[in-house]
């Protein structure tokens, strides 16, 4: 998890897709201007999920490889 290229592509991949997510699903909130309380937890959590998604990815790829 401390490993800087890992770290670094995680981030990379959780900025485009949350970005993209984050477009889809309350863009027109945002937009709008209109912009409930509710997105503080949201957007975030929108931003964690692909982090997460690529990181365990990429642990569990490096693990299958290296046992093989």
């Amino acid at each position: 998890m401390l490993y800087r290229p890992l770290v670094g592509r995680s981030f990379l991949i959780a900025l485009v897709v949350g970005t993209v997510l984050t477009a889809i699903n309350q863009g027109n909130l945002i937009v709008q201007g209109d912009v409930p309380m509710a997105l503080a937890w949201k957007v975030p959590l929108t931003y964690a999920v692909p982090y997460c998604v690529a990181t365990t990815g990429a642990i569990l790829n490096a693990r299958a490889k290296a046992t093989t």
